[in-house]
């Protein structure tokens, strides 16, 4: 089961999406509350919400989705107690919540609404809340019986394994042409309908790259190791000059600007220059003494 979380401001509307008939909604927890209709449950957080005026993003968006296969097995009942085991979890079992199962395109998933403010009109404190949101429903799956995240991603990549084939061909021809920068391998995937995406941060620290190829979007890694920003850059960083890469760079020219590299990735790049050196030092000889 995958869980994703986020703090959002349009109470109302967030809360209408998730009665929404059309996918075949029907309430599946209610928690603090009297209301029927989306209307209602939305006063009724503005009530609490009334408390703290300073928080602006006031209410908690959540969507559990289990596997298709363990989905189309939940009751209504069972559906209840994932989503009351969820909110403990993530220690909100005090605040007020709606839950809605949606069973539209035969995957069975439950969003809830909660309360940010609670009943002594405190914030909830949101940060982090996407990967908090993904180790709770981590754990519910564990108490549950369900299939957890990690063989969640495994069923996925393994439906993708033909088309992460094809993203890897490609990236294997790229690198026969020794690209001499990151841009000029972007360019050069892009013309072959591989979109190559660097994740940058708000401290414009790059930590890596995701691909986009025929509608889906994976991790770079997650095509391929070799496609790791610490394997993919000291590769093309090496093609710049005929001596070995002896240290990790400190910044990088990535879609025209300079970015740093975070110091995940730099520390990464640097263990994998240093297994390059001792596998050449095993391989020559050179240093050993001989």
């Amino acid at each position: 089961m995958i869980g994703k979380g986020h703090a959002v401001s349009g109470t109302r509307v967030s809360i209408s999406y998730g009665w929404n008939q059309d996918k075949e909604a029907e309430v599946v927890l209610r928690e603090h509350l009297a209301g029927d209709t989306p209307a209602e449950i939305a006063e009724e957080f503005r009530i609490i919400q009334s408390q703290n005026e300073r928080c602006i993003k006031n209410t908690l968006s959540f969507i559990l989705s289990p596997t298709i296969e363990d989905g189309k097995d939940l009751s209504k009942k069972e559906l209840e107690d994932l989503a009351k085991r969820f909110l403990k979890e993530m220690n909100l079992q005090n605040n007020q919540s709606i839950g809605f199962v949606h069973r539209d395109k035969a995957h069975t998933h439950v969003h809830i609404y909660t309360n940010r403010i609670g009943f002594d009109g405190k914030a909830y404190n949101d940060s982090f809340i996407g990967k908090r949101s993904q180790i709770a429903a981590d754990n519910v799956a564990k108490e549950l019986g369900l299939t957890r995240v990690r063989e969640v991603q495994k069923e996925r990549l393994n439906e993708l394994k033909h088309l992460r084939q094809e993203i890897k061909n490609i990236h294997d021809r790229v690198l026969q042409s020794r690209p001499r920068s990151m841009d000029e391998y972007i360019s050069k995937m892009k013309a072959q309908k591989v979109d190559v995406i660097p994740t940058i941060n708000k401290a414009n620290q790059l930590q890596g790259f995701r691909v986009e190829y025929k509608g889906v979007n994976l991790k770079a890694s997650e095509v391929h190791r070799s496609m790791n920003g610490n394997r993919l850059i000291p590769t093309i960083s090496q093609n710049q000059g005929l001596r070995r890469l002896m240290e990790a760079p400190k910044d990088l020219q990535v879609l025209n600007k300079t970015v740093q590299l975070s110091g995940n990735l730099s520390t990464k790049i640097a263990k994998e220059i240093l297994k390059g050196i001792v596998k050449t030092v095993r391989d020559t000889g050179i240093g050993m003494g001989y």
